[in-house]
């Protein structure tokens, strides 16, 4: 569901020996979107990211062997992309920005809380997880032996479109599944210690339990929770592994959105 369209700027960076990808668009406040694994930009928040550049700075990168952005012969892990958001950052000339994370990308953006407080002023945690008992146990059984050939038919065609060279999707895509299969815990005191303010979000009928959702966002101090109705992983943000044609559930999401970012501190 597009919402409207918006003039949107590609851009690269060197961020950390990667030449980074990211797209640009609106003014206002800093707003970082961190998409989905196996995501780029646009299959994440193509949906809502016009209508949130009417009041807002948005920056949505791609994340190391991800879309646009190409591999390097380096580390690829949560905390490392919670490090290159902290140098995008500093490179764009931004002392803080507000966050929204989408799955894997909530994992990063939790991350970037604990490790670069001062750069997080709000967190938005979109069907994030905390720890590996939060995602089905066939999820991770299934990452042995993944490849392009198991993901939605949209998300591999545009993993296709986007890359840098298409010889190099099946090894992007299997650094995707590394990124997953090297999650560890995160410690429950280590959440706890998270100090801005922050919305958890997910659907009823997410890949996470709701269960799951509501104990992540008991253990942030400053955390609201909302549990979407009728909605897959994504379908509520529009995501396009999730969307429903017709579903009004992402003009819903988007006003929530709009009240948590725009709140008086």
């Amino acid at each position: 569901m597009m919402m409207t369209s918006a003039t949107v700027r590609a851009h690269y960076a060197p961020v950390n020996g990667l030449r980074m990808y990211y797209e640009e668009a609106g003014r206002g406040r800093p707003l970082l979107l961190l998409h989905g694994g196996g995501s780029t930009a646009q299959t994440t928040f193509g949906a809502l990211m016009p209508a949130l550049s009417r009041s807002h700075h948005v920056i949505a990168p791609e994340q190391q062997a991800h879309g646009h952005t190409g591999d390097i012969e380096r580390a690829l892990s949560f905390e490392q992309i919670a490090g290159d958001m902290d140098a995008l950052l500093e490179h764009l000339g931004l002392a803080q920005a507000d966050v929204i994370g989408f799955s894997a990308g909530g994992v990063a953006a939790t991350q970037l809380a604990l490790r670069h407080p001062l750069r997080v002023r709000r967190l938005v945690l979109c069907s994030s997880f905390y720890a590996r008992a939060g995602l089905p146990p066939t999820l991770w059984e299934g990452m042995a032996h993944a490849t392009p050939a198991n993901m939605p038919d949209v998300l591999r065609e545009a993993l296709f479109a986007a890359a840098p060279r298409r010889e190099e999707v099946p090894r992007m895509f299997a650094r995707q599944v590394g990124l997953m299969q090297s999650f560890r815990d995160i410690d429950e005191s280590a959440l706890r210690s998270i100090r801005a303010p922050a919305l958890v979000m997910a659907g009823d009928a997410d890949v996470m339990p709701v269960e799951h959702v509501a104990s992540l966002a008991r253990l942030l101090p400053h955390a609201e929770l909302a549990v979407l109705p009728g909605s897959a992983h994504g379908t509520y943000l529009g995501a396009l592994e999730g969307a429903k044609a017709g579903s009004h559930l992402p003009a819903l999401t988007l006003a929530m959105l709009e009240e948590f970012l725009t709140r008086a501190d």
